[in-house]
């Protein structure tokens, strides 16, 4: 069976504000490329925040990880890919690369896990039915 792949691209210029006395990018500027990523991803596959609090529930972020290649410079466009991990389990994985849209070297790599809970803060052991819906949607189940 074909897996079906759900990848959102979002471009990116870093702002002198996210970057050190050496014009590179700071490591912690990261965190909002990734959630750009997330908020294109949403846009482009309808599962947004607001569609997720709309439904009932919280995602908040459990873990987040990095991995550096290389330097990304002031004012250099890159491009964040952000891609949907399926899962059976309750939560919302997605892979990141940024790269260079000419050459398509990478610049840094990563990935993130957001879980469910209720409106009450408690934890949900099983995907949400709108989550299991949005999945059908797109040929996820």
């Amino acid at each position: 069976m074909e897996t079906k792949e759900l990848v959102a691209l979002k471009e990116i210029m870093p702002r002198f504000g996210e970057v050190d006395s050496m014009g590179i990018v700071w490591h912690g500027s990261y965190v909002n490329y990734f959630e750009d990523g997330r908020e294109e991803f949403g846009k482009q596959f309808g599962l947004g925040y607001m569609f997720i609090f709309r439904n009932g529930f919280y995602a908040p972020l459990v873990d987040l990880n990095f991995q550096f290649k290389k330097p990304l410079e002031y004012e250099t466009k890159a491009i964040v890919e952000t891609r949907f991990i399926n899962s059976q389990a309750a939560k919302i994985q997605f892979e990141y690369k940024i790269y260079l849209p000419d050459d398509k070297s990478i610049i840094c790599t990563g990935s993130s896990t957001q879980v469910f809970l209720d409106k009450n803060y408690q934890l949900i052991w099983s995907a949400p039915q709108f989550f299991e819906e949005w999945k059908k949607r797109y040929g996820l189940m």
